[in-house]
């Protein structure tokens, strides 16, 4: 679990100062201490659900980007982006399949 602390402790932290918070300023947002926010990003210290909630709402970021850097910042919070992904995670494997080559010949014809 250290791993994945310390993972996550720099993603707060690399997101704060991408929009140029303090670690006060931080802590005030997500309201919680300044030593909450320090113990998790220098990954001293695991955050629950409702407190990485809390943090992700005060960076508006989705939760998932405080775990990893593969995904673009801000993609889950995107209108239409975050509507799609919500109905499509309620469809069955066979409907998946039916939509993707439904996209896939919708994407080639605008080409």
């Amino acid at each position: 679990m250290g791993d994945l602390q310390r993972r996550f402790g720099r993603l707060v932290a690399a997101h704060r100062k991408r929009i140029e918070l303090t670690q006060e300023q931080l802590a005030e947002r997500a309201s919680v201490s300044i030593d909450t926010v320090r113990k998790i990003e220098t990954g001293a210290s695991g955050a629950s659900f409702p407190m990485i909630e809390k943090i992700a709402l005060a960076l508006d970021v989705d939760e998932a980007e405080l775990f990893s850097t593969a995904i673009p910042s801000g993609s889950f919070n995107r209108g239409k982006f975050q509507e799609i992904s919500v109905r499509l995670a309620g469809l069955s494997e066979k409907e998946l399949r039916w939509v993707s080559d439904l996209l896939e010949v919708a994407l080639k014809a605008k080409q």
